[in-house]
């Protein structure tokens, strides 16, 4: 999943993947109009009824920060925005592939000679460091005829190249480009891998959803939200290790108080703090100011009452990051000992 790309709205790579794994356990999966991968694990029938209320939808979601072409210049360079939350630092100077209507093409993310001055337009940031997407520009070493005939143009989707992808192991760690949202993905898959052995345990329908667009608009989770039967929704995340959050890289899950759009329901933030406790682990419960998931996206919304998110310890978020192993078993657990409940 990790070399797989998955830009919003073109996650297609992604969510194949997830679709094999997900059509093992669940008792259907289909991708719906939004382009979101919706599976749904089945509680038993009670008193002649063919499905339980209070249905629960999960969430991850399957896109990645990338970039997006703003202008193709007479000299075929490229001016890039942002595509998500990520600035070029995060990325730093390095391969891309320029996904063309027609082809796609390699360039090089560039923020210039670190030998120039501040004569040069972007030389000061880049000495200071201070980068901002202004002074990025991307080399293709092809024209501007060239591009167009690749199908390049204002709007092109940009992604980090799979020679940058692969993941590296770091003593009780992985480390990678895009852990967000992969390893929320596996967890969420290892726990309906879990519950798919012991549907009996379920007191509702659970809905997977790993969804569309998540890091630009949260497009797809709204779009799952408004069309599937459920009354609470849970985002399984990647959770920010900072002092100012209290959070440390560690096995013990990270609950979401709240975050940039509100609190989330406290009854369901209990029942995870609860789910973690019984699971063995000592939740760490945080308030993240510069945060936000699907489920607090839904909950602001109003299309559903009651929200939740259950995150993965992550150091260098959006960047190179770094998750323990454990730290996704550890979240497939408590995620499983919740909707049990």
């Amino acid at each position: 999943m990790l070399c797989a790309q998955g830009l919003g709205s073109e996650e297609g790579s992604v969510r194949q993947l997830c679709q094999g794994y997900l059509g093992k356990w669940c008792d259907d999966v289909w991708a719906d109009q939004a382009g979101n991968l919706v599976g749904v694990l089945r509680a038993p029938a009670t008193g002649g009824a063919t499905q339980r209320p209070e249905a629960i939808l999960v969430m991850a979601h399957l896109d990645e920060v990338a970039m997006s072409v703003k202008r193709v210049e007479a000299d075929g360079t490229l001016k890039v925005i942002a595509l998500g939350g990520v600035n070029p630092v995060n990325f730093g100077m390095c391969p891309v592939d320029i996904l063309g209507a027609q082809a796609t093409l390699p360039g090089v993310l560039s923020f210039g000679t670190m030998h120039a001055t501040a004569e040069s337009p972007q030389g000061a940031d880049v000495q200071r460091g201070d980068v901002t997407w202004g002074d990025v520009h991307m080399v293709t070493r092809r024209s501007a005829p060239e591009l167009k005939a690749a199908g390049v143009r204002p709007g092109t989707r940009v992604v980090l190249s799979r020679h940058w992808r692969k993941p590296i192991e770091l003593a009780d760690a992985l480390a990678a480009h895009f852990m967000d949202d992969r390893a929320p993905l596996l967890a969420t898959l290892r726990a309906a891998e879990a519950l798919a052995g012991e549907r009996g345990a379920l007191r509702q329908d659970v809905y997977f959803a790993f969804s569309t667009r998540e890091e630009e608009s949260n497009a797809g989770a709204l779009f799952a939200a408004r069309h599937l039967p459920c009354s609470t929704a849970i985002a399984i995340e990647v959770g920010p290790v900072a002092a100012e959050y209290g959070t440390r890289l560690e096995v013990n899950p990270i609950i979401v108080a709240a975050d940039e759009k509100g609190p989330y329901s406290r009854s369901v933030t209990d029942a995870l703090i609860g789910a973690g406790e019984r699971s063995g682990y000592t939740p760490q419960v945080a308030l993240l100011v510069d945060f936000a998931s699907d489920a607090s996206a839904i909950l602001a919304s109003g299309v559903i009452g009651r929200a939740g998110c259950l995150a993965i310890p992550t150091e260098n978020t959006h960047g190179f990051e770094i998750v323990l192993r454990d730290g996704i078993s550890a979240c497939a657990q408590v995620l499983a000992t919740y909707l049990r409940g």
